[in-house]
């Protein structure tokens, strides 16, 4: 009897210490935070907020995880053909150690978990291209020519390394320019669209979706045009809301039904003051049936177009597809507009991921086409040789990437003007809060939720995702 009753009391020591240990992890909040005044850039706090029941005359947050809102795709950024470009140039080891960096959940590394592709070149390769040009004068209706050729030597193999360490990763294509063949002004830069190649374009997306596909790479969804209100890049299309429309509800649509494409077709994918362009497209039902969602940038208008879409079309999905960090800008500047308008603007306007603008650069800002190419676009990482420099939407991209993992659904929290913030909850039942100072001087606050409430303080400019 008396070993029996020494193990039954051990055991109900261990139970109860294993109790207190899962309530104590419970009542803690955790910080990762990003201060660029104190020079902390994401890093995991070693001190846990606790929750319990003290009244203070603090503002405070109020997380209502009752209150639903839409399910996260992920975020990321884009891997333009000049990104892999600087990633193929470093050495397989250290490129290596960069990707997991960026890919991987495990540990410091940042999960990325979308990604945004340019479907031919954008203005950040070193030339522009399509999948089918041809010389002067000659045309190829039936694509026999398609070859995805300059993407084989950098963006597909980056992918296959990148799939290699998270297959989940969501990827979008986006167009900058048909072939110029295609165009009435036979130029990679600005024009329209042939209407009697409508029919070759669309086949022009199934070959891109299919022949990505056979090198192991699934087209989650592709942007019809990128910023289809600006001619101005290299390269670049004029293509106006009517065009569109036709173009997806008569050969696009159509073409990827009839080749059994669940690729998701994406509307606009420009900027948040001409909200009308997606939501006159949607208003015709026979578009509409082919169509996921809409997406924006946010160069121009208010991040609140958002939700005068959804409102106008609530079964159909919001995106973020692109904003830049210019060359120049701090670490501080950058984060506090990016973490306000788009990590939490955008997500508070109901959309389903939020993607920075490039990956890399080089020191030059390089590479770009000529005639209209960015210049000044600063990469999420600078690479220089094997050496890495990670820049502001790096960090932008961290404080969300890490935690707010796909699946992931927005919940309610109170917006205040200066603690803007957002919350989620992760699929393993995770709360998630993100929160910006966007004051000069330290600002302490509540984090009230259904486990109590928790103090919390951060300084001027600064960036913390909480989670518990």
């Amino acid at each position: 009897m008396p070993p029996n009753r020494k193990s039954a009391s051990l055991n109900i020591i261990v139970l109860l210490a294993l109790f207190s240990s899962a309530a104590s992890g419970f009542a803690q909040v955790h910080l990762w935070l990003t201060d660029p005044d104190q020079s902390v850039l994401f890093q995991s706090q070693t001190t846990d907020l606790a929750f319990e029941n003290a009244t203070n005359g603090n503002q405070t947050i109020e997380v209502n995880e009752a209150e639903r809102f839409q399910t996260m795709d992920g975020f990321g950024c884009c891997l333009t053909g000049g990104s892999a470009m600087n990633l193929m140039r470093m050495s397989a080891t250290s490129r290596a150690a960069l990707l997991k960096e960026l890919f991987a959940t495990d540990g410091t590394n940042i999960g990325v978990s979308y990604l945004r592709l340019s479907i031919g070149s954008s203005d950040l390769n070193d030339h522009a291209f399509s999948y089918d040009d041809l010389p002067a004068g000659e045309t190829d209706a039936n694509l026999t020519k398609f070859n995805l050729g300059p993407d084989r030597a950098d963006v597909i193999p980056v992918l296959k390394e990148i799939l290699a360490i998270n297959p989940a990763v969501k990827i979008l294509g986006s167009p900058w320019s048909p072939p110029a063949w295609m165009k009435d002004n036979q130029d990679t830069r600005g024009g329209s669209m042939k209407p009697e190649f409508y029919a070759a374009y669309a086949k022009y997306f199934v070959k891109y979706v299919e022949q990505m596909k056979a090198e192991g790479i699934r087209i989650d969804a592709i942007t019809v045009q990128n910023e289809p209100l600006n001619p101005n890049n290299n390269p670049s299309l004029l293509m106006l809301a009517p065009e569109e429309a036709i173009f997806i509800k008569n050969h696009l649509g159509p073409a990827f039904k009839a080749a059994g494409i669940d690729t998701k077709i994406i509307l606009f994918d420009h900027n948040c003051d001409h909200p009308e362009y997606p939501i006159s497209i949607l208003n015709d039902p026979a578009v509409k049936q082919y169509v996921a969602g809409s997406a924006f940038h946010l160069y121009a208008g208010r991040i609140t177009a958002l939700t005068e879409v959804h409102n106008a079309h609530p079964d159909k999905n919001l995106y973020f597809t692109e904003q830049w960090v210019g060359a120049g800008s701090s670490i501080k500047n950058a984060m506090d507009q990016h973490v306000r308008d788009l990590i939490i603007g955008a997500t508070r306007n109901w959309s389903c991921n939020v993607l920075e603008w490039n990956l890399a650069a080089d020191t030059k800002y390089q590479p770009h086409t000529d005639r209209g190419g960015c210049d000044r676009c600063l990469g999420a990482v600078t690479i220089d040789g094997n050496q890495v420099t990670r820049n502001a939407a790096y960090y932008i991209m961290a404080h969300a990437a890490k935690f707010v993992r796909p699946g992931s659904v927005r919940i309610a929290s109170n917006y205040l003007q200066s603690l803007p913030n957002v919350a989620f909850k992760t699929p393993d039942g995770k709360r998630i809060l993100i929160v910006l100072n966007n004051r000069p001087a330290p600002q302490t606050f509540n984090i009230h939720s259904q486990d109590g409430q928790a103090v919390a303080s951060l300084n001027g400019g600064a960036v913390g995702t909480y989670l518990w």
